[in-house]
């Protein structure tokens, strides 16, 4: 019985050591695990779903690197033949043939005969020659503001505050990055960023920051310019909430979200490794990733697909992407271009909380000229029409232009 006694004496304080130093160890948020199984009817929101410069960016993305090809081939005479770029449709992620795809944006790209007159050659329009002389004057005089976008997306991967440059350049037209910035980050980056080896033959990129530097997130930003955060640590901040027209909540998980906007914030800078992940308050934490990654990217909205490989260096769950369905009062996800697009209703609903990418403006200049070549495309086809419109042997051939676009949508 002594012996029996013993044991359990033990027992009960090795317990209570495990218990003390659990305690000890894990941050000082409240976590509470009162999960609800959000599940809501998918809606459309017209108003996202018609906003340019989200949706015609899956045209701009090859259009623009199909432009800045030409021009470092040829940076006097903005010009190049074909054959120069024709095999190169997959590497600058033009979807259909390249010689094709230049065709559908005459007022950016003008075909011309070159020397070899069996070869067509291109020149960038003078349109698209002082928009590309704009967007690289962008690149000089916000080089401070891009490139704090890119330290502040490292910093949210917690203690290592290191991520693959693999993953980074699949966020880098979200991120505004110009291409020579990754491509020797070592001559175009500053002091406070270094590369690192990685398994597999793999490099990172790294950021060294002082221990007494704090940043904050736009949620924390905001709540101070209100007079709602004092920046103590375990504070609550609750979401802007921006309802779409017609999509109500249930009485049960409105309960929830009203309790959910109750619990401590915690900031993507800050360090989450003693967060329980199945409690309300990392759910939050995911939350809070999300609205902060979306407010660094050019149109604050990114395929849900390409934030994926996000999960790991994050510390994201393995179905992030519920987030975005559980939350449908910060984010919207339109299902244009045959894709699922989130985008931060903040950024587009409250004009003045998140602050405008320098490369915005010009994004929004290049896929106005993109749109002038629709009109261009139609003139010709109405020029290009057969007088006989009775013989039904008779095609017109330019009506494929029409095709081609639908097809890069």
């Amino acid at each position: 019985m002594t012996m029996i006694a013993r044991r359990s004496r033990n027992s009960v304080c090795l317990l209570h050591d495990v218990l003390f130093s659990r305690q000890s160890l894990t941050c000082s948020y409240t976590q509470r695990q009162t999960y609800v199984d959000v599940y809501m009817k998918w809606k459309k929101d017209s108003f996202f779903d018609s906003i340019d410069t989200i949706h015609r960016s899956v045209q701009l993305k090859p259009l623009i690197a199909v432009k800045n090809c030409i021009v470092s081939s040829s940076p006097d005479d903005y010009c190049i033949p074909i054959s120069a770029i024709s095999k190169k449709g997959l590497e600058l992620g033009v979807p259909i043939k390249v010689a094709q795809f230049l065709r559908l944006y005459p007022s950016v790209f003008e075909e011309f005969t070159g020397p070899n007159y069996n070869l067509p050659w291109f020149k960038l329009t003078q349109r698209a020659i002082e928009l590309d002389r704009e967007e690289r004057e962008v690149y000089v005089n916000s080089k401070d503001d891009i490139i704090l976008r890119l330290k502040k997306l490292i910093l949210m991967s917690g203690r290592e505050q290191m991520l693959p440059i693999k993953v980074i350049k699949g966020l880098q037209w979200y991120l505004g990055l110009p291409d020579e910035l990754l491509r020797i980050p070592e001559d175009n980056l500053d002091g406070c960023f270094r590369v690192v080896e990685l398994e597999d033959g793999l490099k990172g990129l790294a950021v060294n920051v002082d221990g007494s530097e704090r940043f904050l997130s736009v949620m924390q930003r905001n709540a101070m310019k209100r007079g709602v955060y004092t920046g103590v640590e375990g504070e609550a901040i609750e979401f802007p909430l921006y309802p779409s027209k017609g999509l109500r909540l249930k009485r049960k998980i409105a309960d929830w979200f009203d309790e959910f906007q109750k619990f401590p914030y915690v900031s993507p800078y800050e360090d989450y490794s003693g967060l329980d992940p199945n409690s309300d308050v990392a759910e939050k934490r995911v939350v809070g990733v999300l609205h902060e990654l979306l407010s660094l990217f050019v149109e604050h909205a990114a395929e849900r697909k390409k934030l994926l490989c996000l999960r790991k260096p994050l510390g994201l769950p393995q179905k992030v992407h519920k987030a975005f369905e559980r939350h449908p009062y910060i984010f919207n996800l339109s299902l244009m271009n045959k894709t699922c697009t989130a985008i931060l209703k903040e950024a587009y609903c409250d004009r003045g909380a998140i602050e405008e990418h320098p490369l915005a403006k010009v994004r929004k200049k290049y896929i106005n000229l993109m749109k002038e070549s629709e009109g261009i495309l139609k003139r010709r086809r109405l020029n290009n029409r057969p007088i006989d419109r009775g013989n039904s042997n008779i095609k017109d051939l330019d009506c494929t232009d029409d095709e081609e676009m639908k097809s890069l949508t």
